[in-house]
């Protein structure tokens, strides 16, 4: 019961700050984002070195649950209400077309912001039917950690990851030859995501139409059953999601390991983990016609149609994806920057956990998932049916065809009709 409290509360202090904002006193933005620890501390930072550029320019942060499914419910009450305030808004990166779709985000081309400096992925994810609808703020990808103990250097390939992991497996050397997020949630999806590019397929093509059941599909979802059946990655994964993950490789218990940046520095910490100073990352290697691959997360800043200063709204928005705000975001958060000048700038190396090699080789596998106003109900399709799949109660093709079905009846519905234009 004290959810929907919360976000009665949150609502209504959304409304009012909106309301306060229209007797146009100074003028005055509304900023809603991460707030918690390093994130909160670094924003609070920008926040206020935004307001000493702009004087009598008033910018607050404006609070919102931790958690992303409840920070969504809650940018959809506000929203849809048409609330003027926050101004600028935090969005994952799977939620732009969904917000732009719905009307409740400005097209920001209008505003003339400088694109061609942000990464190819980050930037795709921010787009809509042609149009930019966000900025890309900071970006998470998918990774392959590896025993550098174990293994002399990364898998070139699945096959040679399958096989590599498979005779550790055979030496004793590691119980689990691979470890990744199984469980019937969003992380599936993006491990599935990773598999389909690295045999050359996807979920949507660029034309919206549905292609998760042609042959690559089939191919990449039969590798990850047929890994599960043979016990190269346990059948517990189909229970897991990050921490387990996470869990398992810093326990000395897999040789492979599919996760996030974040695990990097808490498998570094010697007080827990007992592979410190033992592994790397890369992408997942290509399968037979793809490429290596790793799936897209992170934020995207976006202005809200309703703001009563959109053009400043923008302007903060510009500041806050700025190199400059980048590098300290970096440096304070362990975030990966957007724009890929930042990668240039030798700061950067000792402001990330992680060697810098390794996280350019991730950034340039980065493949994004399919950006559609339905992506959430398209996902829980494929998080069923992939689920089963791997889990025995159906052959990979039928889940696939099942799910394509669904997904295309679900488009159908939408009025997404194959051949619209998605990006």
């Amino acid at each position: 019961m004290q959810r929907p409290l919360r976000l009665g509360l949150l609502l209504l202090a959304g409304l009012t700050a909106a309301c306060a904002g229209a007797g146009g006193e100074s003028p005055r933005l509304t900023f809603s984002g991460s707030a918690l620890g390093p994130e909160g501390d670094v924003v609070r930072r920008q926040l206020a070195r935004f307001s000493e550029r702009h004087p009598g320019v008033r910018v607050e942060l404006q609070p919102t649950p931790d958690s992303a499914d409840h920070r969504h419910q809650l940018y959809v009450q506000w929203l849809n209400a048409r609330a003027a305030s926050p101004d600028v808004l935090q969005l994952d990166v799977i939620w732009i077309a969904e917000f732009a779709a719905a009307g409740w985000v400005l097209p920001l081309d209008r505003f003339g912001p400088d694109q061609d400096d942000f990464l190819p992925a980050a930037l795709e994810a921010a787009r809509w039917r042609g149009s930019l609808y966000a900025m890309p703020w900071f970006v998470d990808v998918g990774l392959l950690y590896w025993r550098t103990d174990l293994v002399d250097e990364a898998p070139r390939s699945l096959a040679e990851l399958r096989a590599a992991a498979l005779g550790l497996q055979q030496s004793g050397d590691t119980t689990a030859g691979l470890v990744w997020q199984g469980a019937r949630y969003e992380g599936l999806i993006t491990v599935f995501l990773e598999h389909l590019a690295a045999f050359g397929g996807g979920i949507l093509d660029a034309g919206g139409r549905v292609i998760v059941d042609e042959p690559p599909a089939v191919r990449a979802l039969t590798f990850m059953t047929a890994a599960v059946t043979d016990g190269v990655v346990p059948s517990s994964v189909l229970t897991w999601q990050e921490e387990q993950v996470r869990f398992a490789f810093q326990n000395g218990g897999a040789a492979f390991m599919r996760n996030w940046p974040y695990a990097w520095a808490l498998l570094q910490d010697g007080s827990q983990s007992r592979v410190t100073g033992r592994f790397a990352v890369a992408p997942l290697p290509a399968g037979d016609g793809g490429r290596p691959a790793s799936a897209l997360g992170g934020a995207q800043l976006a202005v809200n149609r309703w703001s009563t200063q959109p053009a400043l709204a923008f302007e903060l928005a510009a500041f806050l994806t700025a190199p400059a705000q980048m590098l300290e975001r970096a440096r304070l958060a362990g975030q990966f920057p957007a724009r890929l000048s930042v990668y240039e700038d030798p700061a950067l190396a000792a402001a990330l956990p992680m060697p810098l090699a390794q996280v350019r080789q991730a950034l340039d596998a980065a493949v994004a998932r399919p950006a559609t106003p339905v992506y959430t109900e398209l996902s829980e399709i494929l998080q069923v049916r992939i689920h089963r799949a791997l889990t025995g109660q159906q052959a990979p093709a039928g889940a696939l065809a099942d799910a394509a079905r669904e997904m295309r009846a679900l488009l159908a519905r939408s009025g997404l009709e194959p051949g619209d234009e998605v990006r």
